[in-house]
């Protein structure tokens, strides 16, 4: 069936694919909107505009700045320095639309596998210290929290990618922005999930640090949607996740999901090598794994850009644990910046050796890292079969 530009699967799937409209918008945790840009594209259909005001109406406070021809990477945070204009970010709500939001990633100079994502949202209110997305092109000079409006048009582009590759394809969310941190106020999981779930190729890979999973439990999904957490152990959680949920909570959402049928996945990220270290990710892991049925579980080191690092800077002081260990380090060729090359294989290596000790079957993998360290820490069999894809 064909509607506009639109190509749907068939009439059920063509009704779904429009903006949430039957729900109450509720105002997420740790996300404080001080200002909400309504940016090019925003407005341009009343299904757009009734979106958009009711969930403006929960922020009778914000002020409301009307720039509908500016596109959503451009707003104007007033802010020259760095540090500044990414905390104004945190409290910037915008919406716009995204026309590239369907894209397949081109990662080089590491095994990244690449994999397709998409955008429904952008950035994240929360405020991890060593967030590598804070300096990326992207979003050092706008790092704003988006939600994008043309969520029939982005839905409607994975239907038409996954039915030229005509085979089983996860589309990512997370590589860009938190894939649920937003949705109290979008509702956009009630709309994404059972898509997925009807589709006969295109799968969901979705990863959090949110706790929203409220709307999720009664969805019908069909196993084609996959949960993934960013975790870390709450010692470490409490020094540089600031404004995140707990870990706790996040745990608790899991397993949650998981007695609903979904296959969940987790990815420590960036492990950090503090004093202790072994004992606290030990004593993590156990408790993760007795609590959790995890599919699958990535782990990684600070993988970051020096915009990125320059920010940790500013927020942690020189001197603090994540960039003093990578002061020695030198990036491999996709330009990232990573602890020592020994540093990182005694973590992976040590990490993998104590959960193959409790849970010998559990697929491990490696994130963004290079072929010699997949080869020393004795993972290369899962080479390719990392959290992003199926």
């Amino acid at each position: 069936m064909k509607t506009g530009n639109f190509t749907y699967m068939n009439d059920a799937m063509g009704d779904s694919l429009r903006l949430p409209d039957d729900y109450t918008p509720a105002r997420p945790e740790f996300f404080n909107v001080e200002r909400i840009c309504l940016t090019r594209g925003s407005l341009d259909t009343k299904d757009r505009e009734r979106f958009v005001e009711r969930i403006c109406a929960l922020y009778s406070q914000a002020e409301i700045v009307k720039c509908l021809d500016v596109p959503h990477n451009a707003v104007d945070l007033r802010e020259k320095d760095a540090l500044a204009r990414h905390d104004a970010g945190k409290r910037t709500l915008v919406f716009g639309e995204h026309r590239s939001a369907v894209r397949f990633s081109q990662e080089e100079g590491n095994t990244c596998p690449n994999y397709w994502h998409f955008s429904s949202c952008g950035f994240c209110p929360y405020g991890c210290r060593y967030c590598f997305l804070a300096g990326t092109r992207g979003v050092w000079h706008s790092p704003t929290v988006k939600i994008f409006v043309n969520l029939p048009e982005i839905i409607s582009e994975i239907d038409r990618t996954a039915n030229r590759l005509k085979k089983q394809t996860a589309f990512y969310l997370g590589k860009l922005q938190d894939g649920l941190a937003l949705d109290p106020l979008s509702a956009y999981s009630t709309v994404l999930v059972p898509f997925f779930a009807r589709h006969d190729f295109a799968r969901q890979v979705l990863l959090t640090k949110s706790a929203n999973v409220e709307r999720l439990l009664a969805l019908e999904h069909r196993g084609h949607t996959v949960l993934s957490w960013s975790l870390s152990p709450p010692e470490v959680a409490a020094r540089f996740e600031e404004n995140t949920p707990s870990v706790e909570k996040r745990i608790d959402a899991m397993a949650r999901v998981a007695q609903a049928g979904y296959p969940v996945r987790a990815v420590l990220m960036p492990i950090i090598p503090v004093a202790g270290w072994k004992e606290i990710y030990t004593q993590f892991l156990e408790n993760l794994l007795a609590r959790v049925p995890l599919q699958r579980l990535t782990f990684g080191g600070i993988c970051s850009y020096k915009g990125a690092k320059s920010l940790m800077n500013k927020k942690l002081g020189p001197k603090n644990d994540i960039c003093v260990a990578m002061e020695e380090a030198a990036s491999i060729p996709d330009g990232r910046l990573r602890y020592p090359r020994d540093l990182r294989i005694e973590i992976y290596a040590f990490l993998k050796k104590f959960v193959r000790e409790i849970q010998a079957d559990l697929a491990m993998a490696l994130c963004l890292e290079e072929i010699a360290v997949w080869d020393a820490v004795g993972l290369t069999e899962n080479l390719g079969k990392c959290n992003c894809v199926l």
